[in-house]
């Protein structure tokens, strides 16, 4: 007699799949092991990059030696670098910056030098032009006194690649746009000179509010005398403004006279829109790109 047993499963029951040999949990784990330590070997080695990156920057102690109103909510900042000559002669170029840390304020600030390499050179001494922005390192410093004591680090930055509009000969139209404390570089370059005298057309339009933010208005006649035709242009002018009103590219469209594309150079500084707006009019009107200088 043969007896035979049967296995009722019900509805609902289920067989659990067989597990893996011991030896392919193994490699699994291994695996797994080695791509942990490979992730986090790269966040290492990432994040000490950006360490070393963060202690290149040199910082070299100076003192204000003239802090003093230029308009409303701008500065006039001189910091001497007489001592750090190393420091003064890293300026070599109009539209280059640096960074400048404040006492117990660890987050820099960066900032356009205002003064011709030159002066750098011959006097030991960085210019500003600084912008009292709520709540920012530049705020902090403009409240500073003379004889307090700031970091700077190394000049940085390309600057204006003046070379690419040169012979003047062959540019005799040089249009300079600015905005804001964006005249800070701008200065830099009309006092390093750039051959303003022999071009026919060199133009500077200068954008601001009103009258009582656009700095350096004392500095306008040695600029027009240097060759360079200045055109203020205020957004929201007084009743008695009869000069260019609104935006500084809609005063430019308005003008124009670009007689000679292949022969026409740039320089931009300022307000983001601006700089775009006004690059975009001048390349449709046959201006190279190659010939519009900015400074970053």
């Amino acid at each position: 007699m043969s007896v035979t047993t049967s296995l009722s499963l019900s509805p609902h029951a289920h067989l659990s799949p067989p597990l893996p040999p011991m030896s392919i949990l193994r490699r699994l784990n291994l695996h797994n092991h080695l791509n942990l330590r490979s992730r986090s070997h790269r966040l290492f080695r990432s994040l000490a990059a950006a360490a070393v990156r963060q202690d290149t920057t040199v910082w070299t102690q100076a003192p204000l030696t003239v802090i003093e109103p230029a308009a409303e909510s701008l500065f006039h900042v001189t910091i001497d670098v007489s001592d750090a000559p190393d420091l003064a002669v890293s300026h070599t170029r109009p539209g280059q910056y640096l960074q400048l840390r404040v006492p117990d304020v660890e987050k820099p600030s960066f900032l356009a030098i205002a003064s011709p390499p030159s002066i750098s050179e011959a006097r030991g001494a960085f210019e500003f032009l600084v912008k009292a922005v709520a709540g920012s390192t530049a705020e902090l410093l403009c409240g500073l006194k003379k004889g307090d004591v700031v970091e700077l680090s190394q000049a940085m930055g390309r600057g204006f690649d003046i070379d690419r509009v040169d012979p003047p000969e062959s540019f005799p139209t040089l249009l300079i746009f600015a905005t804001g404390s964006g005249i800070s570089p701008i200065r830099s370059l009309i006092e390093s000179g750039f051959s303003a005298d022999k071009r026919s057309d060199v133009r500077l339009y200068y954008g601001a509010r009103n009258l009582q933010r656009m700095a350096y208005q004392d500095r306008f006649k040695d600029w027009e005398s240097s060759g360079v035709k200045i055109v203020p242009v205020l957004s929201q002018p007084d009743g008695n403004w009869t000069g260019e009103s609104g935006y500084v590219q809609a005063a430019f469209t308005r003008a124009k006279q670009i007689y000679s594309p292949q022969s026409t150079g740039a320089v931009l500084c300022g307000q983001k829109q601006m700089t775009e707006e006004v690059t975009s009019i001048l390349v449709a009107d046959g201006v190279s790109s190659e010939k519009i200088l900015k400074n970053f």
